[in-house]
């Protein structure tokens, strides 16, 4: 072989390394930043054919719809605690901050959060849907056919 060709060579293979590495770089680096979506469900029971269950600490999504009476607020602090359910299991959602204006009872949400315990989320985001027809694609082909009814407040005589 001769020394141009030899240089050539050199040159390709140290391209195509170098491209490998930074690919590899990337990926490795994006994957703290890749958050997985589950519902209540897929969080308890394991998510695809293989029945894989999250891990303690894991960031990760979680649709659901905000269980009726589980909503329990701190009176000194702005910790939030609430329950989510799809068709199965219940999964408690820890929240420190305000709540979005839409949140409420019985209202489809999102949290994005680490997973503390099996079914315990602390969330650092909580995103309510807009509107009653608006539910991410992912929750409503989760909680499709569910019936929830909306919480009934009894505002007193005076209102």
């Amino acid at each position: 072989m001769n020394p141009r060709r030899k240089k050539r060579l050199l040159a390709v293979t140290a391209i195509v390394f170098g491209v490998g590495a930074v690919i590899g770089l990337v990926l490795y680096a994006l994957q703290e930043n890749i958050n997985l979506f589950y519902t209540p469900s897929e969080l308890i029971e394991g998510k695809g054919p293989n029945k894989e269950l999250p891990y303690i600490g894991q960031k990760l999504r979680i649709g659901g719809m905000v269980v009726p009476g589980s909503v329990v607020r701190d009176e000194t602090s702005l910790e939030v605690s609430f329950k989510l359910i799809d068709t199965g299991p219940l999964v408690t959602i820890r929240y420190q901050g305000i709540l979005p204006d839409l949140f409420r009872e019985g209202q489809g949400i999102v949290a994005q959060g680490l997973l503390v315990e099996a079914n315990v989320i602390e969330a650092f985001e909580v995103l309510a849907k807009h509107d009653e027809e608006y539910m991410p694609a992912e929750v409503a082909e989760a909680v499709k056919g569910i019936k929830h009814e909306k919480p009934k407040y009894n505002l007193g005589s005076d209102y």
